[in-house]
């Protein structure tokens, strides 16, 4: 997490001149959408020298065509997911066709399994079809179904150069890790966990907590060992799991406020619990691998 938009609805909040004031909301701060926010968020860091090659997102930033427009104009391919009524164009036709239409008419052959990476519980398998759309070579409907439910899922892709079925299917996946940092900075560094009422207050809080969460997740990156990166390698099913955000955050906590137990007592806790919790993740990536096709 690198940067923040506190978002201000229209009405209730930007609008109320008396209400900004007393929170203390600068005079240049207008109503903005939320994919607003996040174009001047991808501009700010690309700017500011970070590079990156693709964007992702859910519906609500998928479905802005200002914002899809704005990432091609930086030169960023993107994977952004959106509502299954939406319509596209295929084959230069005149007329579009909804994209659920559209998966429903795809053929047996159009459908190949791929994971879209890594899971609590193993990989993240699903059916993935794609679809050229528009005029551009580089322009495609992505669309993924649930194994079990057959639900699907919509994602508008774009990029600058060819990319291969498997690199847009681990794009969409990626968006699952971004979620896990919310979480992890919710349940890790109290992110959510203010009561603040003025615009200082909170950017001081979320940057503090992001600054945080940015701190742990360095030590868990530095402490990882040099390991097999198969999770179905035998030689790691014995070997306690890397060192974790939130086993990081206890240990600092123990050091910090030191337990009735030593720190050597401590060290040997959290061995324990990481050795567990590899033994268990090898048992669910097995099942997975004995029971899914490698690709």
């Amino acid at each position: 997490m690198i940067d923040r938009r506190l978002y201000l609805p229209e009405h209730s909040w930007c609008t109320d001149a008396e209400r900004r004031h007393a929170a203390g909301i600068p005079q240049r701060v207008q109503f903005a959408t939320k994919p607003r926010l996040a174009g001047e968020m991808i501009a700010a860091a690309l700017d500011a020298g970070i590079t990156a090659s693709w964007a992702t997102g859910d519906e609500a930033y998928g479905q802005d065509p200002q914002l899809r427009t704005a990432v091609e104009a930086r030169g960023i391919g993107y994977v952004l997911a959106v509502a299954c009524s939406t319509r596209v164009r295929i084959n230069r036709g005149r007329t579009p066709a909804r994209a659920d239409v559209l998966a429903q008419r795809l053929p047996a052959t159009a459908w190949q399994r791929h994971s879209a990476g890594p899971g609590a519980k193993g990989p993240r398998y699903y059916d993935w079809a794609w679809i050229h759309i528009g005029s551009d070579s580089h322009r495609h409907l992505l669309i993924r179904r649930n194994r079990t439910s057959g639900e699907p899922a919509f994602y508008l892709c774009w990029s600058l150069t060819a990319v291969t079925l498997s690199e847009l299917v681990r794009v969409a996946g990626v968006r699952w890790s971004v979620e896990e940092c919310f979480q992890a900075a919710k349940s890790q560094v109290g992110l959510d966990h203010y009561q603040v009422r003025h615009w200082p207050p909170w950017h001081r809080h979320i940057t503090l907590a992001m600054l945080a969460l940015a701190f742990l997740a360095a030590v868990a990156a530095s402490a990882a060992p040099n390991r097999p990166a198969d999770p179905y390698h035998p030689a790691r099913s014995n070997d306690p799991i890397q060192l974790t955000v939130p086993e990081i955050r206890h240990l600092l906590t123990g050091i910090f406020h030191p337990p009735a137990m030593s720190a050597a007592r401590l060290l040997h806790w959290s061995t324990w619990r990481r050795r567990h919790q590899a033994t268990a993740r090898h048992s669910h990536y097995r099942r997975r691998s004995t029971n899914e096709p490698a690709g």
